[in-house]
């Protein structure tokens, strides 16, 4: 065989593109593994925090059994969709860890067309609900997650993150001053209707159980917050409500 041919040249040169892109993809795969492992205990460290348990990534998937006893799906009128236990099947769309509140969120513009997780709790004898929550920032996605007391009504945690806001402003809301506010905030009012939670532009009235300080510079961002929870509790307090009789 003739090496210094065109058409050994182009048969090489094929060859080698095939080897290349096969070693590519196989690490690819590899990677991806690792990945979607690190993602989903994110996740669960993420709803542990609501319900103030904080674990390491390597203590994520053992805490999250033990604490998290119940994952639901919700539809927009607060019936339960589905309900699952134990062991988390990453290929069942129905549980509950596994609805992608972001993808929604962006993909599906009618909010009665979304899933909506539940996550129930318990911690010290006590039962508590987790919601994940995902709105708009000034500059991009906002999300987090909140979590409510046995009484339905009590915020017992809160955490939020961001992937765009600005350094020392918005992103001021992952931080646990502007988080720790939202602890004993309530959903609802005297007479048991919903109470929206209030992210005010500057001092908030500290016997006000329904309002937080806003973020200083950060005002687009905090009303994104603002938006986000509310429109997502009054989607899980028909849930709440109903729950209560």
């Amino acid at each position: 065989m003739n090496k210094n041919s065109n058409g050994f040249t182009f048969g090489f040169a094929i060859i080698m593109v095939i080897v290349v892109g096969a070693i590519l993809a196989s690490a690819a795969m590899a990677l991806k593994k690792p990945q979607t492992e690190n993602v989903k205990r994110e996740k669960m460290k993420d709803i542990l925090a609501a319900v103030q348990v904080e674990v390491s990534m390597d203590e994520a998937p053992e805490a999250f059994s033990q604490y998290v006893k119940e994952r639901l799906v919700l539809d927009y009128n607060g019936n339960v969709v589905n309900t699952t236990t134990g062991e988390i099947n990453p290929t069942e769309k129905t549980d509950a860890f596994n609805v992608d509140v972001k993808k929604e969120f962006k993909s599906i513009d009618n909010p009665e067309e979304r899933n909506y997780p539940l996550f129930v709790c318990e911690k010290d004898g006590k039962t508590f609900y987790v919601l994940p929550l995902v709105g708009k920032g000034l500059w991009g996605p906002i999300w987090g997650y909140l979590s409510l007391k046995d009484d339905l009504v009590t915020i017992y945690g809160a955490s939020f993150d961001h992937k765009t806001e600005t350094p020392g402003l918005g992103a001021e809301i992952k931080e646990s001053f502007f988080e720790d506010q939202f602890k004993g905030e309530e959903i609802k009012d005297e007479t048991g209707d919903f109470a929206a939670i209030k992210v005010v532009k500057g001092n908030s009235d500290p016997s006000d159980k329904h309002a937080v300080d806003g973020i200083t510079g950060g005002t687009i961002t905090s009303v994104g917050v603002q938006e986000m929870v509310n429109r997502t509790l009054k989607v899980y307090n028909t849930y709440f409500s109903n729950k209560q009789g």
